[in-house]
């Protein structure tokens, strides 16, 4: 797949491009991708998805801007595992804000010449967002394209949203969060060295800086899977400020099992299957070895 950062005039065999934000690239947003993918297979035209590699809201409003629920690296393996060939991913800016509707789908047509535009339901574009759905299908003749807007997806009786997914998150249910999202809830940031005392326990763990910027499920242990480069493992985390140790800053702390090797400074992913315990404060070292032993046999039972 390609990418590209910048929103100049580029040339491709029959542009067919999806527009959103794509933030955690949950089920509904896959189904716009996929829809995407599948017009330009049946007119042999290029899959394309333009999205901004910054929120919206953190230019017109910077205090309401959500966390995030995925990131860039898992965005464009997703993008990609879907079909797209070629991803246009472009800073939001006070300039951009400030097209009218009708400037943007100028830029649209004179950069990109799409044939086809997919979005969903929801897909707002332009200054104070006044440009839509009903817009795109009205006006997309003069700008040179069809457009097609997905409907919303439900499962059960939940629509699926990213609002909703950072709602249950938040709340811990890591069920309905994985459900909505087609996949685990995953989180990737750099190995950062720690106290080792993971290593001197018995239990070496990869610490990770949880940043207030994005989604985080509440302080515990669970189980989970982790992406070190190309390979996949099974792993225990730890979400929390590890109490027995009075640990100022909340953390994730990952015991990686079956693995050996020096990752300081490497991005690993951890994907959240389910949630083992609470964190709780032990009274002694011993009990704490105990318990981590306990973890890792629930960890193994269920992978």
């Amino acid at each position: 797949m390609e990418v590209i950062k910048k929103f100049t005039k580029i040339s491709y065999e029959k542009p067919v491009v999806a527009l959103g934000m794509f933030d955690g690239v949950h089920v509904g947003h896959a189904s716009v991708i996929r829809r995407a993918v599948e017009i330009a297979k049946k007119i042999n035209g290029t899959p394309m998805v333009l999205t901004f590699s910054n929120h919206p809201l953190s230019v017109i409003a910077p205090e309401n801007v959500p966390r995030i629920v995925g990131n860039k690296i898992l965005r464009r393996e997703i993008f990609e595992s879907i079909g797209v060939k070629v991803l246009i991913e472009i800073p939001f800016t006070k300039e951009l804000c400030r097209k009218s509707p009708e400037e943007f789908l100028t830029m649209l047509n004179e950069r990109i010449a799409p044939v086809y535009v997919v979005t969903g339901p929801n897909y707002t574009f332009g200054r104070f967002g006044r440009g839509n759905g009903r817009m795109l299908i009205r006006e997309g003749e003069n700008y040179g394209f069809k457009a097609e807007i997905c409907p919303a997806v439900t499962i059960g009786k939940k629509t699926v949203s990213s609002t909703k997914i950072r709602a249950l998150i938040a709340e811990g249910d890591l069920s309905a969060a994985n459900e909505l999202l087609g996949r685990n809830f995953t989180y990737t940031s750099q190995v950062m060295h720690g106290d080792k005392r993971g290593r001197k326990l018995g239990f070496p763990t990869a610490n990770l800086e949880i940043d207030d910027r994005h989604a985080m499920l509440p302080n515990g242990v669970y189980s989970v899977r982790v992406k070190v480069g190309d390979e996949i493992f099974n792993g225990v985390a730890n979400i929390g400020d590890n109490p027995t140790f009075k640990v100022a800053k909340r953390r994730l702390e990952v015991f990686i099992d079956k693995f050996s090797g020096d990752i300081y400074g490497e991005n690993i992913s951890v994907s959240f299957i389910e949630k083992i315990r609470d964190e709780k404060t032990f009274d002694s070292v011993d009990e704490l070895k105990a318990q981590l032993r306990t973890d890792l046999e629930s960890m193994r039972a269920t992978s």
